[in-house]
């Protein structure tokens, strides 16, 4: 009885021990999967450089194209540049009912150098951003920060270094047909968190078109990002590679003695699309900008360029901004 009573014992006090580790597992188990929600819900993505307003290379014409007009013996290239965009990293819920405007303003200062020799061009663009601010916002799982940089009270000197090189292949400096590439590597100089950069080393190469037909001239672009970010979980932000495309046209007016002064009025399109899934809703930002111009050359070395611009998102998702303005100044010479 004694051995039997013992034994009822021992598998009792077995049972009472399995139930209560059983419930201090299920207690474990309920505290982490009420904690996964919550850990979700403060996913805070580091940010990444916003700005999809790339500035031609100082001497290239148009402000984003390049008219590839590369000769003349060793000469360099001074822009100014400015420009200010709204609302151009908007996000939207799932349902599309609720909008953060993460960033609704962003204002930036651009100056670029280059030396051109013949069909070639090196240059060097330095951009300071004046202004980036907004809202911040949950959306989904992700809780964002908006930005708070200005000149007086949280300056980041430079966001992305851009090195650049460009050669002119084909054609003639006033031909029907001029036909380039380019290459650019962009150093990570700023502070995610401010959304002016990836943090990460970029490069774009572009095959360049351009040309004269009569009063009118164009310029176009196809060309290649190499961008390692990728946040898909993230609404409107990078997804890796992305394609490149842009053209634009206009006509050219000619005025003054010798014909020193001309002046080109014309629309610019470009934009952007991941390159895994190219153009679709999410994934491409297109806009157009009406550009104008006024070159004039002193004589046949020096030359000065005054260029203004404004438009807006045609597509204002992945950076596009829903209207932007620029307007810039170069001073060319060339011994």
């Amino acid at each position: 009885m004694r051995s039997s009573e013992h034994r009822t014992g021992l598998l009792t006090g077995r049972a009472n021990r399995l139930h209560r580790a059983g419930i201090a597992l299920a207690a474990l188990v309920a505290v982490a999967g009420a904690g996964e929600p919550n850990a979700a819900a403060q996913q805070q993505p580091r940010g990444f450089a916003v700005e999809r307003f790339y500035p031609s290379a100082p001497g290239g014409g148009w402000m984003v194209m390049d008219d590839l007009d590369l000769r003349g013996s060793l000469g360099g290239v001074i822009a100014l540049s400015g420009g200010y965009a709204r609302n151009p990293l908007r996000l939207a819920g799932p349902d599309a009912a609720r909008r953060v405007d993460v960033i609704s303003d962003q204002a930036f200062a651009d100056v670029g150098v280059a030396m051109t020799y013949s069909r070639f061009r090196l240059y060097l663009n330095l951009a300071s951003p004046l202004a980036v601010r907004g809202k911040s916002g949950t959306i989904g799982e992700a809780h964002l920060t908006a930005p708070s940089v200005s000149l007086g009270e949280n300056p980041d000197t430079f966001s992305d270094v851009r090195l650049g090189f460009d050669a002119r292949l084909l054609g003639d400096t006033r031909g029907p047909l001029r036909l380039g590439v380019g290459a650019q590597l962009i150093v990570p100089s700023a502070e995610r968190e401010d959304y002016l950069t990836d943090g990460t080393w970029r490069a774009m190469g572009r095959v360049l078109f351009a040309g004269n037909l009569g009063l009118w001239t164009y310029a176009g672009q196809m060309g290649l990002h190499l961008r390692k970010l990728d946040d898909t979980s993230v609404p409107e932000s990078p997804q890796g590679h992305e394609l490149l495309f842009g053209i634009a046209a206009g006509p050219r007016f000619p005025s003054g003695p010798g014909e020193r002064t001309v002046v080109v009025i014309g629309p610019e399109l470009f934009g952007q699309t991941a390159a895994r899934s190219m153009f679709g809703t999410s994934t491409t930002g297109a806009e157009a900008l009406l550009t104008g111009r006024v070159e004039h050359t002193a004589d046949d070395r020096s030359q000065v360029r005054f260029k203004l611009g404004t438009g807006g998102g045609l597509h204002p998702h992945f950076g596009a901004p829903v209207w932007r303005a620029v307007v810039a100044i170069e001073v060319s010479h060339c011994p």
